[in-house]
């Protein structure tokens, strides 16, 4: 039987710490050490803002353990979900009609779909280039958001002015915690639901304590999960930069082998 004691867990944001901050190449030595982490016997997870449709198969390729997707709303161990977290369409309509009445761009997530509004024109060029990217990943985009069986786990937005956003919040605070990430991008999340819960459920699972957990990350979405665990890791590409005087640990750059380093420091490898 395994002596869980020697078990270590790591989770790992994708966007800037799975990815090289340079050109969003995945770099090998991350894939090999997460891979040599696990012969090891530690276990790896993903922990990602992305719904489940949205982790690249590049990403699962590596080989990991299991994923916390849409910040904790969906959760996979092993081969088995065990946790799923949907709004209703109720609930998305408000937020659908609050997004028209201000004109901001808004992407619905599940783990099924990505569907942005396109009664609209998209305002936002990060907006444009990532409908773009979605089609030619040929993603299933569904684009009658009103038909009663359309439901969605979270979502983000693109606004212009703040007033915009003042005005969204208003309905949106009801139901979501808004995620600043930075400019004019904002993620919203269900209300008790975060990086951090989707680290406790997957420890409950394995009956692991928060003390051998260790968090990776590079932006604000990720300050949940490195506040919550004793190990918390920043990239150096982190940004904002606060995020250094918030974890207990701050590696290189994604593209400089920062997971890899890291790995070694805490002696997931060696």
């Amino acid at each position: 039987m395994t002596d869980t004691r020697q078990i270590k867990i790591a989770f790992f944001d994708i966007d800037g710490t799975l990815t090289s901050e340079v050109d969003r190449s995945i770099p090998e030595r991350t894939k090999k050490g997460i891979q040599e982490a696990r012969a090891n016997g530690h276990l790896m997870f993903i922990n990602t803002g992305r719904c489940f449709q949205n982790v690249e198969a590049r990403f699962r390729d590596i080989g990991f353990d299991g994923y916390v997707c849409g910040c904790g709303t969906n959760i996979y161990c092993g081969e088995q979900e065990i946790l799923s977290v949907t709004q209703s369409h109720e609930t998305m309509m408000d937020i659908l009609n609050i997004a028209k009445a201000t004109d901001v761009d808004l992407l619905f997530e599940s783990k099924m779909h990505v569907c942005f509004d396109l009664s609209r024109p998209l305002h936002d060029p990060q907006a444009q280039r990532m409908y773009q990217a979605f089609l030619r990943r040929g993603y299933h985009m569904p684009t009658n958001l009103e038909d009663p069986s359309f439901v969605s786990d979270k979502f983000v937005i693109w606004f212009q002015e703040p007033a915009q956003l003042e005005a969204f919040r208003k309905v949106s605070d009801k139901y979501f915690d808004c995620i600043d990430r930075g400019g004019n991008f904002r993620e919203f999340v269900p209300t008790g639901y975060s990086k951090a819960t989707g680290i406790q459920r997957v420890l409950d699972f394995y009956q692991l304590p928060l003390s051998q957990s260790y968090a990776f990350g590079d932006s604000n979405n990720d300050l949940p999960m490195l506040q919550y665990v004793p190990n918390s890791i920043a990239m150096g590409n982190s940004n904002p930069t606060s995020l250094f005087d918030q974890v207990s640990y701050v590696t290189d750059n994604a593209s400089q082998d920062g997971i890899w380093n890291a790995l070694l420091h805490f002696s997931f490898i060696g």
